[in-house]
């Protein structure tokens, strides 16, 4: 059976009602740069922006945000899916479209429109993501937008101009200068090395979810979008961080020898 990622779709703005009918059901730290750190915990997320499961994740990740504010820090990373994860046909798309839509309660149907067939790979509306993070929008508006044009609009964001509109139009961005850099080595290697990055992770499903703190701790999701499971990991890796941090102040480092 194809994968959950099959019938892609990437993240999508999702109305209140939205965030209520569905069920709310992450590159990692080397160890030496654990105690440079100024955040209690980081987490990191893999998508791709035709991953249909992304979408459904939204909500979680929106949610993780707010509740750990000023706590967590929170990143994004592309995880381009290869032909085995594509749909091969809209009708294909559909299907899995209905499955995972009634699976996670949502109010619509999902729009299969951005696939063509043949498509071993939708680089444009990745890259373009990259991109725009590049130029300085570090906020979620262009993949969202993306996510928007393609799962809702059925707009096929597989060709660069559609992609390049989408994204601009969403962060002021100059489509011009836009679509160069997202054609730019620099923006196409990181995210093939982002790509690698999940893959070494050693799962299959996106949405992956690395979470790890400061003291090394770490956990890995992939295929979850529920904010439970996580919210309650960022909670102990939270506690076990206070509980070094209260040893230290009662009796410091280790000695040295």
């Amino acid at each position: 059976m194809a994968p959950k990622d099959t019938g892609g779709n990437t993240e999508v703005p999702l109305d209140a009602r939205t965030r209520c009918a569905l069920s709310c059901r992450g590159r990692a730290w080397p160890a030496s740069a654990a105690r440079q750190r100024t955040s209690n915990v980081k987490a990191i997320y893999y998508l791709d922006l035709v991953s249909s499961w992304c979408v459904w994740a939204e909500p979680a990740w929106a949610e993780l945000k707010r509740r750990y504010a000023g706590v967590a820090e929170f990143e994004w990373r592309i995880a381009l899916m290869d032909e085995s994860g594509l749909p091969s046909s809209r009708a294909k798309c559909d299907w899995f479209y209905r499955r995972s839509g009634i699976i996670v309660r949502s109010p619509f149907m999902l729009h299969s429109g951005w696939v063509e067939p043949g498509r071993t790979e939708y680089l444009a509306p990745n890259l373009v993501a990259e991109a725009a993070r590049d130029l300085g929008v570090s906020d979620d508006r262009a993949r969202l937008a993306l996510a928007h044009a393609a799962m809702r609009e059925g707009r096929p964001v597989g060709q660069l101009d559609v992609s390049v509109a989408a994204a601009a139009a969403a962060t002021g961005l100059d489509p011009d200068l836009l679509r160069a850099h997202a054609k730019t080595e620099g923006v196409l290697k990181q995210v093939r090395d982002t790509t690698e990055e999940f893959r070494a992770l050693r799962v299959s499903q996106r949405p992956a979810f690395v979470l790890e703190n400061a003291i090394g701790d770490r956990a890995v999701f992939s295929g979850l979008v529920a904010v439970e499971p996580m919210a309650a990991t960022i909670e102990a890796m939270l506690a076990d961080a206070r509980a070094y941090t209260s040893w230290n102040a009662h009796f410091g480092g280790p000695p040295p020898e």
